[in-house]
């Protein structure tokens, strides 16, 4: 045990300083070229003069709260639309193949939500029922889109809290387009380029002929791997080509692309933070948010780690008669010989963390608490760090809660970063705090009442109980990441998730606007005595409380059923 907390410090602070060394002039760079944009007289917007006229957008027109929220609505609609078809139409295609037709209805729902909501969940295997046009020209596109569309939503946000009552968020066109050519273009070819001098295939070959030494032809799936991994990793997107995600070979080939593709995940989501303190001019009060995504993610990920580690029986078994099942060097089920314990879990944390939802490892193999832990770090609403995008703006959102609260009480008007927070705000972060809760929760009470659904439950008990939560709440949080027991290729699943996937994504966006909208038509206000500061150890406190109680009072009922009955009850097995 004492080696594996060792490994386990060491590769977490190997993380934390690449991560720490690469988020700051990410940050910097992104406020740059997007928050404020390329300078007009600067070649860059030569280029981009090129591209508005052609499309007939003014990207200096400075657009207030429905203006934004219906440009992005639209722009995400007419993306999804473009998205089912070609599901639906895959089998007359270029690239296509014979034996992979057009995905049913409900199938091409699901994947087409899924990929615009960056959740990029995945009711198939891409790599023997997805063609490479629609593998490139479908979800790949749409990987760039939908993080494009986050980063839109954060930058709109920092400069409604940063606005002197102009009430305007900037252009959502611009935002869009400079966040995709600028930022995940380029990182997209850099990691593309590691990934496939490190070993992931990238071809149009649909398979290579390998034969075994006993001459046994074996028939190995090929694709444009890398460019599709180097995306999924920079945007928060997830899923993979194949059906194994990033535990094959062909997607994550060494320890060092594992370590790799960890960073990837998160080094975006922190260096928006960075961002979004230069553009309020408060970046103690961004370092702080910082800190505490940071802090809740290593304790989570610790308590994954030791979960998983310790000596014990595959999940939820215990051997009455059989010493010999448990494991001496933790809980190797489901696990990548290649990675083992330490860096799994971490990668489990980070993705589940982000809305990544990449796994190198089995979900549904891990220990009651290790699956707790992935389980909990989504229905935080993925903000230790969240998604590209996404993690930003909903930690502003418990900022302001936790505010609100400390305003309670001690009697005072509640501010941050000098806008006052009043009764529609707190609406607007009412309606944004709660709405997914209630998407996961109900979601899950209709699929274990409905009885199609509970047949498609490969794990009885609190186990069958927890893959159901964890696929309404990956999907409702726009994770992605599932557990491997659930049958979820079904006409309820795949509607009822889509749907969880559609509201879980836009209605909190819609809030996060209506929110950037309120405050750019507040003056700032300059501090006072009374005035509650944001950047030190006892908001952070604050705001640490706020999101776990939240997590846990809106969640602890399901959890008890879950994980924590898999943990207390589990199974026994007794050999003759």
């Amino acid at each position: 045990m004492t080696d594996f907390w060792t490994q386990f410090l060491i590769y977490a602070a190997a993380v934390t300083a690449a991560v720490a060394l690469l988020a700051r002039p990410i940050g910097n760079y992104i406020h740059r070229v997007v928050a404020v944009g390329p300078a007009p007289s600067s070649r860059w917007m030569r280029y981009e003069s090129w591209v508005w006229r052609g499309l007939r957008i003014d990207p200096t027109a400075d657009m207030d709260f429905r203006d934004y929220a219906l440009a992005l609505l639209m722009f995400n609609a007419i993306g999804g639309a473009f998205l089912y078809l070609l599901l639906r139409l895959q089998g007359h295609l270029p690239l296509a193949l014979p034996d992979r037709p057009g995905f049913s209805p409900d199938l091409s729902f699901n994947t087409a939500v899924s990929f615009l909501t960056n959740t990029n969940w995945q009711a198939y295997s891409g790599d023997n029922t997805l063609s490479h046009a629609v593998q490139m020209a479908g979800l790949t596109v749409q990987n760039f889109l939908s993080a494009a569309t986050g980063v839109a939503v954060a930058i709109a946000l920092g400069r409604g809290l940063a606005s002197d009552a102009g009430g305007r968020l900037g252009n959502f066109w611009a935002d869009c387009l400079r966040t995709t050519v600028y930022v995940l273009l380029p990182g997209a070819v850099v990691l593309a380029l590691y990934f496939g001098v490190a070993g992931s295939v990238q071809t149009l070959a649909y398979e290579a002929v390998a034969r075994t030494v006993e001459g046994t032809a074996q028939h190995l799936a090929l694709g444009p791997v890398a460019s599709q991994e180097a995306i999924k990793m920079l945007g928060t997107n997830g899923g993979g080509f194949f059906g194994t995600n990033s535990a094959h070979p062909f997607e994550n080939p060494t320890a060092l692309s594992n370590f790799v593709q960890i960073v990837a995940l998160l080094c975006v989501p922190f260096a928006l933070t960075h961002t979004f303190g230069l553009q309020v001019r408060r970046p103690r009060d961004a370092r702080l948010l910082r800190q505490v995504m940071f802090g809740l993610l290593a304790c989570l990920a610790l308590v994954g780690g030791a979960a998983e580690q310790r000596r014990s029986a595959p999940p939820g078994i215990e051997v009455a008669s059989a010493p010999s099942a448990t494991q001496s060097g933790g809980n190797m089920e489901g696990k990548e010989t290649r990675f083992g314990i330490v860096s799994s879990t971490i990668f489990t944390a980070a993705t589940t963390g982000t809305s990544t939802g990449a796994t190198d490892a089995s979900i549904d193999s891990m220990t009651a608490m290790g699956t707790f832990v992935p389980l909990f770090l989504i229905q935080l609403s993925e903000l230790t760090p969240g998604g590209i995008g996404s993690g930003i703006y909903t930690m502003v959102v418990y900022a302001l809660l936790a505010v609100f609260i400390a305003g309670l009480m001690i009697g005072r008007t509640p501010e941050y970063l000098g806008k006052k927070i009043e009764a529609t705000e707190m609406k607007l972060v009412a309606i944004f705090v709660l709405v997914t809760p209630a998407i996961v929760l109900i979601g899950t009470a209709s699929a274990v009442l409905w009885p199609e659904a509970v047949k498609a439950v490969g794990n009885p008990g609190p186990r069958g109980f927890t893959e159901i939560l964890y696929a309404f709440s990956s999907a409702a949080n726009n994770n992605g990441s599932g557990m491997g027991g659930l049958n979820a290729n079904t006409p309820f699943f795949n509607i009822a998730l889509g749907v969880a996937m559609f509201l879980g994504r836009f209605w909190p966006i819609v809030a996060a606007l209506g929110l950037a909208g309120a405050f750019a038509r507040k003056r700032p206000l300059e501090p006072g005595p009374g005035t509650m500061p944001t950047s030190g150890l006892v908001f952070g406190l604050l705001l640490v409380g706020t999101i776990v109680l939240v997590g846990v009072l809106t969640f602890v009922p399901a959890l008890t059923l879950g994980p924590v009955a898999d943990a207390l009850v589990p199974m026994t097995v007794h050999t003759p």
